[in-house]
């Protein structure tokens, strides 16, 4: 079926508008490809130094202009539940790599923080930062030009978006993300956050609390919510960076592992020594920037991915805003209910079919650009499959025609909701963006007065101390990139939870993040201008009444807007928050760091 109108207007108006940035990255590229992967141009000097630990017979090859040496950029730590399982991965596309004549060398490792263990700490604040930090780290990897084609192994939130950001300017070469899957499902999600509302009210204590998370977060994988991470995973295969079918394997299967030597040995076939060269920056196109965003609306995926992906589009030449997002979003059903956006997780979604039966139904009903290049051939109908394991032998099969589980993968022509999981809010308050996937239609639309709070330690005291007992807006400012690196709050989830369930209209507004995992309150956040910048929403005071329309995508301050202008903006000592747990060696950061919906990035 042919593309629809809709979703090729968005794409057509992304290449006009990027016809420059985009020449100019592509001719780039172009030149590094022309300059070629010649290892014996380096001195011997460079040489030496460069396969000095290497074996006898790896020396040999390297030796020469002709073998094949493939990269290794890799997250792995063994704090990451997700990323612990690839401390044994380089190992196994080493050997992969030798059954083909080549050699792999890991060329660096990226820092790989885990979101979950900073919610609420000072961490929090070096989370979005570490995405460009991790992007920098994968092109410091790269920079010794001996590799012909690279692998990724990263999961995690900000993890996989700084390494294809990394990659991307290494775009002449080959690039496969190389996943390591979830982890088996435990304690279900939903009864995790009842038993968060439950702490939050003072109902169980700290033991049994930790015994509910630990039975949530109990073994290697990801965790089974669908947030930043699994989004990753569904971005990278709809992208076509993946294996077909290789997100949600989990990890230590046979499978697991079948797929990442398979991961291996397509690296190596698509080098410019072949005859098959596919160069990430032509992999990552207007197109595939579509897609991806068609897949994070229609699996109701992370809000974070409003910026990540104009940041990785721009990292490709590729100019991308919230209003192509918004009007994506609009044209795309949402087929996926997995929590937060319901009580699955995605183990369930795999086993309901999964992402090879998410792209045949989108591809099928024009919602996802065909003519892709991808890692694993020209065209995305090569991912409507299933991966398997039969006899040993890795194989892939046509995805079923129908989803096992109906109420947690569904279908274009009976969609849970006709429109995606994200929306764009605009007003007299500026610009933000709100998940509405998780939020039932009585709560989408909130007028009430706001209580302002000078970030979420506020908004967690007052209500410790009763104080907040009635309808709200909590406005949560100065969490903004440049006030203090727009950590998530995702720990003020509970207390706004447990005050929605009272029966109080509650919602949230914030120049700071929620995590993938924003569920049942309705939060409009990366609210652009920040209050640093003196946007409207410093101006804002206790009891002015807003109203949060999530359906028709509007915020509006509802008192007299000349005179809310007129206000002296707000002011706050952010100086105890720009020290401690590292935080004072990001001030460059923070003075460069771009807008939120340009993708909050130091590269702007």
């Amino acid at each position: 079926m042919s593309v629809r109108q809709s979703i090729l207007d968005v794409t057509d108006r992304i290449a006009a508008r990027s016809r420059d940035t985009r020449r100019d990255y592509l001719n780039r590229l172009d030149a590094a490809k022309e300059a070629g992967v010649y290892r014996s141009s380096l001195s011997c000097g460079n040489l030496a130094h460069a396969f000095a630990a290497c074996t006898p017979a790896e020396k040999a090859a390297l030796a020469g202009s002709k073998t094949l040496n493939l990269g290794i950029v890799t997250s792995y730590n063994d704090m990451l539940s997700a990323h612990q399982p690839y401390q044994f991965y380089p190992d196994i596309i080493k050997a992969a790599a030798r059954e083909t004549g080549a050699t792999a060398q890991v060329a660096g490792g990226v820092p790989a923080m885990c979101d979950g263990v900073t919610q609420g700490q000072p961490g929090m604040d070096l989370s979005l930062f570490s995405r460009d930090v991790i992007a920098m780290a994968t092109a410091i990897s790269l920079s010794h030009n001996m590799f012909d084609a690279a692998v990724y192994l990263g999961i995690c939130d900000k993890i996989v978006p700084g390494l294809l950001i990394g990659a991307l300017s290494f775009g002449h070469l080959p690039a496969v993300f190389v996943p390591a899957g979830p982890m088996p499902s435990g304690m279900p999600n939903d009864e995790k956050s009842r038993i968060r509302q439950l702490y939050m009210e003072g109902k169980v204590g700290r033991a049994e609390l930790l015994e509910a998370e630990a039975k949530s977060y109990h073994s290697a994988g990801t965790c089974t919510f669908y947030g930043t991470a699994n989004s990753n995973q569904m971005l990278m295969e709809i992208m076509g960076l993946h294996l077909p079918g290789a997100s949600f394997v989990n990890p230590g299967t046979p499978l697991r592992d079948a797929l990442t030597r398979e991961a291996t040995r397509r690296a190596l076939s698509l080098t410019a020594q072949g005859n098959d060269y596919t160069p990430v920056g032509h992999v990552i196109d207007e197109k595939s920037i579509v897609n991806g965003l068609v897949g994070l609306h229609a699996t109701g995926g992370s809000t974070n991915h409003t910026m990540h992906l104009i940041a990785i589009a721009a990292a490709a030449g590729l100019q991308v805003t919230w209003d192509d997002m918004s009007d994506l979003s609009d044209a795309t059903p949402l087929l996926a209910r997995v929590y937060p956006n319901g009580v699955a997780d995605v183990n369930h979604f795999h086993a309901a079919g999964g992402m090879g039966f998410l792209i045949q139904e989108l591809l099928e009903s024009g919602h996802l650009h065909e003519d892709v290049k991808t890692v694993w051939g020209n065209g995305l109908s090569g991912y409507a499959v299933e991966a398997k394991l039969i006899e040993d032998k890795l194989t892939f099969e046509a995805s079923p025609r129908q989803s096992a589980l109906p109420k947690v993968l569904t279908t274009v022509a009976n969609p849970f909701q006709t429109s995606g999981g994200l929306k764009l809010l605009t007003g007299n308050l500026g610009r933000s963006v709100i998940k509405v996937s998780a939020v039932k239609p009585e709560h989408r639309v909130i007028e009430a007065p706001a209580r302002v709070f000078h970030g979420q330690e506020g908004l967690q005291a007052a209500f410790k101390a009763g104080e907040l007992n009635g309808d709200m807006i909590a406005v949560v400012r100065f969490s903004g990139p440049r006030a203090i690196g727009m950590p998530e709050l995702h720990k003020l989830t509970p207390a706004l939870g447990v005050l929605q369930d009272r029966g109080f209209k509650v919602a949230l507004l914030t120049d700071g993040r929620m995590s993938g995992a924003s569920g049942k309150v309705p939060a409009a956040i990366h609210m652009t201008p920040e209050a640093v910048d003196g946007g409207p929403i410093s101006k804002l005071r206790d009891g002015d009444m807003i109203r949060l329309d999530a359906n028709a995508g509007t915020l509006t301050f509802l008192g007299d807007e000349r005179e809310l202008l007129s206000r002296t903006p707000a002011t706050e000592d952010l100086r105890p928050q720009h020290f401690g747990m590292g935080r004072e060696l990001f001030a460059g950061f923070r003075s460069l760091v771009g807008v939120a919906d340009r993708g909050a990035s130091v590269f702007q």
